[in-house]
């Protein structure tokens, strides 16, 4: 088989949606050290825990041995699943997420089953030549009028609910009438979180692909900080008057923890929501919040299942405890549109 011929046959995950398929023209040599971001083609030996692929048109494909796949390397950080880092071991990697994410599992859930190992064919190549980078295909960076609100939802662990919570933050604001945006910061590449965002009303959804991020873990500060700009101030140049942001995994996690304590990132957010999985994990992520000088407005996510819980965080935090179906029935637009109104003659916080 030739390379043309293999090329054909490739199917391009969500994680490269951004890189025109023309320009997956030939095979080179995989780097001996891989970085984040490169793009390779290879082949699936065993299937085991991710046995579908999500395209770039958002359709999951079966998996089967013998299929040839394009992926991407980079981090993964997920408590209930993989932790995995850049990284072959010889022709041989990981399959790290749906997304196409590849690399090495260090660690893993002990619930969860082996990897889906890929035997690695070739980096990609453009016409010239050139190995394809991820970092090289993104969106590019807009100018807006006025910036929008920006809500941030964060929570205390994988699974706490912040997705759905900032889900139905998007159905209460868009049932009312308002142009309102959804961003995933943070996370592994999935389209998952930000179609339901779109579902739920959102006229634009992105995350950090968007951004030329195959996942963000182990990225820097400064990294994180521009892939916010760049994408709310796109966001912003769609009208957005509005941006509900969710950030992933628990107030634990490094990116998570690296960016509540920064001002830079703070001083560009108007309200936090907190979503827990359980009373306990609520309080102690309130008063992690508080030390680090952030106030959430209302507190959701999983715990909300039950009214003993409701009323545990209640008495405990102090912080309005609401159910999705109140918050999509419009029970926070209230707080934000005062939080807007407080925040309206303020000066512009994002950078130029």
């Amino acid at each position: 088989m030739t390379a043309t011929q293999l090329m054909r046959m490739v199917r391009i995950p969500y994680s490269l949606r951004h890189v025109p398929c023309d320009s997956l023209y030939c095979l080179v040599d995989v780097p001996r050290s891989p970085e984040p971001g490169d793009v390779v083609v290879a082949s699936v030996e065993n299937v085991a825990k991710n046995s579908t692929l999500e395209l770039n048109n958002g359709r999951r494909a079966s998996l089967h041995e013998g299929d040839v796949i394009a992926a991407v390397f980079g981090n993964r950080y997920a408590t209930l699943q993989f932790e995995g880092l850049v990284g072959r071991n010889e022709d041989a990697c990981d399959l790290l997420s749906m997304g196409g994410l590849c690399g090495i599992v260090q660690s893993k859930h002990s619930k969860v089953a082996e990897p889906t190992r890929l035997r690695l064919l070739g980096a990609v190549a453009d016409k010239h030549g050139r190995p394809l980078k991820m970092r090289d295909h993104h969106l590019k960076a807009a100018t807006a009028q006025r910036w929008p609100h920006i809500a941030v939802v964060c929570g205390s662990s994988m699974n706490a609910g912040k997705t759905y919570t900032a889900m139905s933050i998007i159905k209460g604001l868009s049932k009312a009438g308002r142009n309102v945006a959804g961003i995933k910061l943070t996370g592994t590449a999935t389209g998952k979180d930000t179609w339901s965002m779109l579902d739920a009303g959102a006229s634009v959804a992105l995350d950090f692909v968007d951004g030329g991020y195959p996942s963000t873990y182990m990225c820097g500060h400064d990294e994180l900080l521009q892939l916010h700009h760049l994408l709310v101030g796109y966001a912003a140049a769609q009208s957005a008057e509005y941006v509900v942001v969710e950030i992933a995994d628990g107030l634990l996690q490094r990116e998570t923890a690296m960016l509540l304590q920064s001002p830079s990132f703070t001083s560009t957010v108007d309200s936090w929501i907190f979503a827990g999985g359980d009373p306990m994990a609520a309080e102690s992520g309130v008063r992690m919040m508080r030390g680090w000088g952030v106030e959430p407005i209302a507190v959701s996510g999983a715990l909300t299942m039950s009214s003993l819980n409701i009323r545990e965080v209640d008495a405990a935090t102090g912080v309005s405890c609401l159910r999705a179906k109140e918050i999509k029935d419009g029970a926070l637009n209230a707080l934000l549109d005062r939080k807007s109104t407080r925040n309206a003659a303020s000066p512009l916080r994002m950078p130029a």
